[in-house]
């Protein structure tokens, strides 16, 4: 994850609350009915192994030998959950005079149909741990802020091809989206979803809309309405924070707004015009996004099985309920 853009005013709008302005109405929570023969399913211990793995090969910095046998892994488990998988290559500016090679690895599901969803996420890791006193330029593990997106993805992908669904499903794991800083700008960061947006790996893709998962493993994790989304995809989030509901995980997603964050989902909405909504975990104190942002204790102890649960079945049944 990259930065926070602007925190707004903390008061809990909670849905029904009318002090609120433009916050989501209880009268606008719809009762989601399961399709026949479909169960919510999420193995928590399988999407925790997925992040594990990853972060066995070492820090995902773009370049690195950790990241080329990631890339491979990855391609490899999409394949074996998915109709197709590959890689989309390409090449991207830094911000600091030099370009960096893209690598976006995509898996669909259903490609006839044209009711579409996206999901997606970022493999990368940021090349420096910047937001710790001890070691600030080695890079840390990155288990929550990438590799937890990814674990959850295929476990949903795991899940989806088990029961498939209905709609066409495109996940996209995006590269190289943590490699910005404060003085090459907004678009230093998120370049693989820039590169994707410009140039999608379907000539004319279209999705109904998309879901970023981005640091979703934390130890009771909040996860608030980013400001962005609520923009560009704001009957989305309704649907995905009342489904978390009715599955039991309101404690997870609250429904305060969290501000902006530049994230890949903003590149999605702007570029490609897909309404992209953001799943990620908020905190209101220090930099917002928790202890273990950009720090060496961004590893597998920071990540809690229980979280990745609650994201998974809700993204699940949102694409089942399709």
């Amino acid at each position: 994850m990259k930065i926070r853009l602007n925190i707004l005013a903390f008061g809990i709008c909670i849905l029904g609350a009318s002090s609120c302005k433009d916050q989501p109405k209880s009268n606008d929570k719809k009762t989601t009915t399961e399709k026949p023969n479909f169960t919510v399913k999420f193995d928590e211990d399988s999407a925790y192994f997925y992040v594990q793995q990853q972060v066995d090969f070492g820090p995902r910095v773009p370049g690195t030998i950790a990241h080329a046998k990631a890339a491979v892994y990855l391609q490899n488990k999409l394949a074996m959950f998915c109709d197709t998988a590959f890689t989309q290559y390409g090449t991207m500016p830094t911000g600091r005079g030099t370009n960096v090679a893209i690598k976006n690895i995509v898996g669909t599901i259903n490609s006839e149909q044209t009711k579409r969803v996206l999901l997606c996420a970022h493999w990368d890791t940021r090349p420096q741990a910047d937001q710790d006193l001890d070691r600030p330029t080695e890079p840390a593990d990155g288990a929550n802020d990438g590799a937890s997106g990814v674990g959850v993805l295929l476990e949903i992908a795991r899940q989806l091809q088990a029961q498939r669904p209905d709609a066409g499903v495109d996940i996209i794991f995006f590269d190289a989206e943590d490699m910005g800083d404060r003085e090459g700008g907004a678009t230093s960061w998120c370049l693989g979803s820039q590169y994707w947006s410009k140039t999608p790996h379907k000539p004319n893709y279209v999705a109904r809309f998309g879901i970023l998962l981005d640091m979703v493993g934390p130890k009771d994790a909040i996860f608030a309405i980013e400001a962005y989304s609520w923009r560009y995809a704001q009957p989305y989030v309704k649907k995905v924070w009342n489904t978390a509901a009715t599955l039991g995980h309101g404690a997870y997603f609250v429904n305060y707004e969290g501000g902006e964050i530049l994230d890949d989902h903003v590149f999605i909405n702007q570029i490609l015009g897909i309404p992209t909504l953001d799943i990620i975990h908020y905190e209101p104190t220090g930099t917002g996004f928790g202890e273990f942002w950009h720090r060496h204790s961004d590893n597998m102890k920071s990540i809690d099985k229980n979280t990745l649960k609650a994201v998974g079945e809700t993204v699940f049944k949102v694409v089942m309920d399709l």
